[in-house]
């Protein structure tokens, strides 16, 4: 089945962690933690709308520099997430420059910052290049539930685990997956397009039948564009099923509240990313250090009933020993392998 989107992590397994979540029909993408991030292009960080960080850690926010590097000059907008004093984090990363000329580059650039409190309320802020990134704070809201961004095809989740410092878990969650029939498409003189994805969300909306549709195309013949109105195209898209969800788990010790956290967030997620840091022979310095086993990593992915995991975040200290991590995994996650859940790393 042909999902929404594209989780793929940004480095291997014993890099930073990073998941980059890529919509397919659309030139979006949503990026997990803000690591070492170099090796994705510039076209793939210009795709980027939102940008979930778990915790500021180094190796999950030293990215920063690098992004705002790229996009500063070039795109208009950013909206990034952390936990508490997540704005004084960003105000200071864009304190530490000097901003003398950027209020006159062409394209302003607006870094939105979004605090999530440990009490559900959040905090916001804005950063303009044009007023040489000076904080700009907004009003406090409330989330509903823990949900921390809702869109027509899909919302995005987090609770916070104990990292002994609080570190958000994020679920990514199709709202429902549509599919174009794309022989129908043909069949009108169309051809495919990012106008799809209009169409994909003002059905999944239930936008009136009035709902003007703009069909934006580019073939042999060049560009054509036309509007029609919803009730013509609405049979283009299909209803075929639950959408996919995925989880990204990271940085947290094994305790019965945690575990119960990523329970309700995660319960049935379909692709789990969970950090499996050390092998459990080593438990006491995973304890110490706050972190899972490979071994614990596999149990929460059995609790939560993942359908596939990918284990990600080893220690240095395995390199070679690639394959006893994963195998410590799936001992113990046997029940989704039964069903046919997958493992890789």
């Amino acid at each position: 089945m042909r999902y929404l989107f594209e989780p793929r992590l940004v480095n291997d397994a014993f890099g930073d962690p990073g998941l980059y979540v890529d919509f397919r029909d659309e030139r979006r993408a949503l990026l997990f933690d803000l690591g070492d991030i170099t090796v994705l292009p510039p076209r793939k960080l210009m795709r980027l709308s939102h940008v979930f960080v778990s915790h500021a850690h180094m190796d999950h926010f030293s990215g920063f520099d690098h992004l705002l590097r790229v996009v500063l000059g070039r795109k208009a907008g950013v909206v990034l997430y952390g936990g508490p004093g997540f704005i004084a984090q960003v105000e200071h990363k864009l304190s530490a420059y000097t901003w003398n000329v950027v209020h006159r580059y062409e394209v302003e650039l607006v870094l939105e910052a979004c605090e999530i409190g440990l009490d559900g309320k959040a905090g916001r802020a804005r950063f303009s290049s044009r007023r040489r990134f000076q904080r700009e704070p907004d009003a406090p809201f409330e989330l509903p539930d823990d949900v921390l961004l809702e869109e027509a095809g899909f919302r995005v989740r987090g609770r916070f685990v104990d990292h002994e410092t609080p570190c958000l878990a994020f679920a990514v969650e199709e709202k429902g997956h549509l599919k174009i029939a794309k022989d129908r498409v043909e069949a009108l003189g169309f051809a495919t397009g990012a106008w799809l994805a209009e169409l994909k969300a003002a059905v999944s909306t239930g936008a009136p039948d009035d709902t003007p549709i703009c069909v934006r195309w580019r073939d042999r013949a060049g560009e054509h564009a036309l509007t029609r109105p919803l009730r013509e195209l609405r049979h283009l898209v299909l209803e075929v099923g639950p959408g996919q969800r995925v989880g990204y788990v990271t940085d947290l010790r094994y305790t019965e509240q945690n575990v119960r956290t990523l329970t309700e967030l995660l319960e049935g997620v379909d692709l789990l990313f969970i950090e499996s840091v050390f092998l459990d022979e080593d438990r006491d310095q995973a304890a110490r250090k706050n972190h899972l086993t490979a071994r614990q990593a596999g149990e929460i992915a059995r609790l939560v009933r993942a359908k596939a995991v990918v284990p990600f975040h080893f220690s240095p200290r395995y390199e070679g020993r690639t394959a006893e991590l994963i195998a410590e995994v799936e001992a113990a996650w046997p029940g989704a392998s039964a069903e046919g859940g997958s493992t890789s790393a």
